[in-house]
């Protein structure tokens, strides 16, 4: 059993964590629990009914959270002529084309997430190793010939979601604990229907079996599936 820190004991001292609660309920728990010196972030774990082992049951899209994520993300973009220029006005951070794809395998990785257009895939091929799950590709929604779009909905808060390989659960942060009640639960709703929409047809049973919101030095709550699944519909 893991152990924790005094602060975290301190926090759970005496805190009621029956069964699931309402998702209105465990945000407000979420940031009244947050005692960090540091605007931590909300984090939603999703336990699915899949078979991680099927490929055809992976869970795995984009979503763009209508409040963002309250962190700014660093995009690096391999694009070249009127395509790098547009990826510039978008807003991004670093923009190159072969020069950009040298530098990286050179060992430079200041960057959060780094988008392509689909001619230079062919350019960045040969870091497909060193980049591994930071490869841009068009399911995470970081390739596609409309580069300045990619890049102003990543500035304003998409993000990826995927279902992990050992038990068919989803991870991802839904904004920080500065965020009002309000704000964190549209980022959850956008999420939560996204996700639902994402279900492999091959999925029998129960799909959405537990679901969890904690800070990240908080204690986690557990969510009522239905009132997640009513606020997303």
């Amino acid at each position: 059993m893991p152990k924790h820190s005094r602060r975290y004991n301190d926090i759970v001292k005496g805190l009621e964590r029956g069964g699931p609660i309402t998702v209105a309920e465990a945000l407000a728990k979420v940031k009244e629990t947050a005692k960090a010196k540091f605007d931590e972030a909300v984090d939603l774990s999703i336990k699915l009914g899949i078979d991680p082992r099927q490929s055809t049951q992976n869970v795995r899209g984009t979503v763009v959270l209508p409040h963002g994520t309250g962190r700014t993300v660093k995009l690096a973009v391999v694009a070249d002529g009127a395509d790098a220029d547009a990826a510039r006005e978008a807003g991004a951070d670093e923009v190159g084309g072969e020069d950009l794809v040298k530098k990286i395998e050179e060992g430079w990785a200041d960057f959060d997430v780094l988008c392509a257009t689909p001619s230079m895939m062919r350019v960045l091929g040969r870091l497909g190793r060193k980049l591994g799950p930071r490869m841009p590709n068009a399911k995470a929604g970081t390739v596609g010939p409309d580069i300045a779009k990619i890049v102003a909905e990543l500035k304003a808060g998409k993000i990826q979601y995927r279902s992990d390989a050992r038990g068919g659960v989803i991870h991802c942060s839904i904004g920080k604990t500065s965020f009002t009640v309000e704000q964190l639960t549209e980022n959850f709703a956008a999420l939560m229907g996204a996700v639902l929409r994402a279900k492999p047809e091959g999925v029998k049973g129960q799909y959405l079996r537990r679901m969890h919101l904690s800070a990240t030095m908080g204690p986690s709550f557990q969510v009522d599936q239905a009132d997640a699944a009513a606020l997303a519909s």
